[in-house]
């Protein structure tokens, strides 16, 4: 008897994972959290290290740029599960982070005008997005279901290749397709599938958290898990105010604006899958508003501390469309995480000891539950004509342009429309798929959209996340 009342408790504990209140058990919160840390970590620090290359910084300068990375990746996570004064912030499940989606632009800029301008710019282009977020409501026409969801599917899409580059070792590694990453990726696949789709209560919910645990294993005889960082690192460290100086260049401050506007739509995108996979609903003007809101004051505080803005993590997305959990406590304890290795570089190095196979092996499940994601928004309308030809032209643009290396930087070709355009195949299909919309005249008896409404702002809370008991 006393089994079954200590069974149906730890019931409605866990219950709590699945609500955006309440805190869950520490046993069920710990591992929740710690697989949003461990599929995000390599994404927050691989590219402030690649920008470290390019600006050509030193390695104090490349452990200080991971280490606000980290703090900023922190900070965006808390402002979007408790929004500040209620509107900086989405109050979603989501985890945000320094992303690749800006890598590409920065790049350019940094390699052309210097750390000092790339700061500026990126000041600029988070002013750009906060006024994005105020203004949003006044355009939020330009993205209807039809566009987020040919933009979310694009996403997914376009992760596939991340996932099988880290199966294969990770660019630029000496070994990179080499037998023995693919050996290792494949088992933490093996195990994460076996566990989400086989296993139960946490072993299911935790199934990338411990297909990672799992995978580092069977790396060590590899010889691909080294620990001597750890024992190098220090323990403590505080990051640098204006540790460079900040220039503008008008140039590189109108290419990033539109970077970021282009990220925000990818960041609308997000949003939409996560909410729509995890609360059934589609995000309301004031959550998207206030989410790219707090993505661009991280911008400006960045830029003071020499960092690297943050969007949303596209393979976070997958995890919590796969496992439903979106209670807020699961994405503040791994925005703990990410703080405390910013602070705690003995920590950061831990991390850092995940191979890259074992990271790629664990997150290509979730990568296609995106996709479908994308396509689940889409027919919520209907496949109507009108829809698959603003799908279709605009996936074809945008994954056709990115597959196809150089295809917007010939000659006579301004360089800034292949730095916007050139790079990620999110760009050119959100600018088709706004286009096309906005043109092609409205069909006569388009099915409704019965499902996925956004929220009533006077409502309140939605039906999804209040208790049946109450």
């Amino acid at each position: 008897m006393a089994a079954q009342v200590q069974t149906r408790a730890e019931q409605e504990l866990d219950e709590s994972l699945f609500k955006r209140e309440g805190l869950p058990p520490v046993g069920s919160l710990v591992p929740m959290s710690l697989q949003h840390v461990l599929a995000s970590f390599a994404g927050v620090i691989t590219p402030a290290m690649m920008i470290a290359t390019t600006c050509g910084f030193t390695q104090e300068q490349e452990t200080a740029i991971i280490q606000v990375a980290l703090i900023l990746s922190a900070i965006d996570t808390l402002l979007q599960q408790f929004p500040l004064f209620g509107r900086i912030g989405a109050g979603l499940p989501i985890l945000t982070g320094v992303s690749f989606a800006f890598l590409p632009a920065f790049q350019a800029v940094g390699a052309q005008f210097g750390f000092s301008v790339l700061l500026g710019a990126e000041l600029v282009g988070g002013i750009v997005a906060i006024l994005f977020g105020i203004f949003y409501n006044k355009v939020r026409k330009l993205f209807p279901p039809l566009v987020t969801g040919t933009v979310i599917f694009t996403i997914g899409v376009s992760l596939y290749p991340t996932a099988i580059r880290y199966m294969a070792g990770g660019a630029g590694s000496a070994n990179f397709g080499g037998i023995n990453n693919w050996i290792v990726g494949l088992i933490t696949f093996a195990v994460v599938f076996a566990l989400a789709n086989f296993g139960k209560g946490v072993l299911k919910l935790g199934s990338i958290f411990f297909g990672i645990i799992i995978g580092c294993i069977v790396a060590i005889p590899f010889g691909m898990v080294d620990g001597s960082e750890v024992l190098s690192a220090g323990w403590f460290s505080l990051p640098q105010f204006m540790p460079y100086g900040i220039e503008f260049n008008p140039a590189a401050c109108i290419t990033l604006g539109v970077v970021y506007v282009m990220v925000n739509v990818q960041l609308i995108g997000d949003l939409s899958a996560a909410s729509a996979g995890s609360l059934d609903r589609m995000p309301t003007e004031r959550e998207i508003g206030g989410a790219i809101k707090a993505q661009g004051l991280v911008s400006i505080i960045s830029s003071f501390f020499g960092g690297l803005p943050t969007s949303a993590f596209g393979q976070n997305v997958g995890i919590i469309v796969s496992t439903k959990v979106i209670n807020k406590w699961v994405f503040g304890g791994a925005a703990f995480v990410f703080l405390a290795a910013g602070l705690c570089p003995k920590l950061s190095a831990l991390l850092l000891m995940i191979p890259q196979p074992v990271i790629g092996g664990a997150t290509i499940s979730v990568f296609g539950t995106i996709t479908l994601n994308g396509i689940r928004i889409l027919v919520k309308d209907g496949l109507t004509p009108r829809a698959c030809t603003v799908f279709g032209i605009s996936v074809a643009f945008g994954i056709g342009i990115a597959q196809v290396s150089g295809s917007l930087a010939g000659p006579g070709m301004p360089e800034w429309i292949s730095t916007i355009f050139g790079t990620s195949a999110i760009t050119p299909c959100a600018v088709m798929a706004i286009i096309l919309n906005s043109v092609l005249p409205p069909e006569d008896n388009t099915p409704e959209q019965r499902n996925l409404k956004p929220l009533d702002e006077t409502e309140g809370v939605s039906p999804c996340l209040i208790d049946e008991d109450e």
